[in-house]
């Protein structure tokens, strides 16, 4: 990876804290989460209101309980939802940093793909088979009704992150950019953030639009700005692990030697 002449730009001569790792743990951090065992453990076990720190799981819930009732959401002929829904789910739905207010205000009416939110938890819930369409609808899956039913639903979240970062591309969010590398290595990179107090970030670069901001959205990390000087007009961006981040994700890895380290 340290060959590939993108990563060594974008690291700008860094040695990167993935390198403490013996070979065998920075091998296996490179393959998905498993429910029981391996180096990455997503909590399954979440409650209520830890549930609500996470604009993504506590949307999906939103979505999904409306995909519950009656004949369910309605889509247009492209499958997309149907601005009658996205219009009632606008209100519904709060998400990070998104202002609606500034977001719609030349908007007569609103399509999915404007909504950045809604059309990125839809998208996700599918994937993750909690959604299906039906007739023009988009229904909840039998997946979907067993997961936000007691006590189930406190794995919500673990579903969902693991789709998102392992199944899902995010390179949407960055317009493709870097062939995928980033997410390919998100096992190492969510470990090397477990070590750190604070990151920084200036958009838009990938490591913020794939990695940080979904985090954040995820209810794991917070997020601040700041001008860079007194004299320039330039932000940067400052984030740091919230008690989410530590309580949801968990590592079992060697160091090069030295013993196992769990925290």
């Amino acid at each position: 990876m340290l060959q590939n002449e993108s990563v060594k730009r974008w690291l700008g001569g860094l040695e990167p804290a993935w390198t403490l790792l013996d070979y065998a743990s920075f091998t296996a951090l490179r393959a998905p989460p498993s429910p029981a065992m391996g180096p990455i453990r997503l909590a399954a076990n979440l409650t209520h209101d830890e549930l609500q720190q996470s604009a993504v799981a506590r949307n999906a819930l939103i979505l999904l309980l409306a995909a519950s009732s009656g004949a369910g959401l309605k889509l247009t002929e492209t499958g997309n939802l149907s601005r009658t829904v996205v219009a009632e789910l606008r209100d519904r739905f709060t998400w990070p940093e998104f202002d609606r207010r500034a977001a719609f205000e030349f908007n007569k009416v609103i399509n999915e793909a404007d909504f950045l939110p809604l059309n990125f938890v839809r998208h996700l819930a599918q994937a993750a088979t909690l959604l299906r369409r039906h007739k023009g609808h988009l229904k909840i899956s039998p997946a979907g009704r067993r997961l936000i039913e007691a006590p189930n639903i406190g794995a919500l979240q673990a579903v969902l992150f693991h789709v998102a970062f392992w199944h899902f591309d995010l390179g949407i969010l960055r317009r493709g950019l870097h062939h995928g590398w980033l997410q390919g290595h998100v096992g190492i990179i969510l470990w090397c953030l477990s070590l750190c107090r604070r990151m920084t970030g200036s958009r838009p670069r990938a490591m913020e639009a794939q990695i940080l901001r979904p985090l954040q959205w995820f209810g794991l990390l917070e997020h601040r700005e700041e001008k860079a000087d007194s004299g320039s007009f330039a932000r940067q961006h400052f984030y740091r692990k919230t008690r989410m981040f530590d309580r949801f994700l968990s590592f079992d890895v060697r160091l090069e030697g030295a013993d196992t380290i769990r925290h």
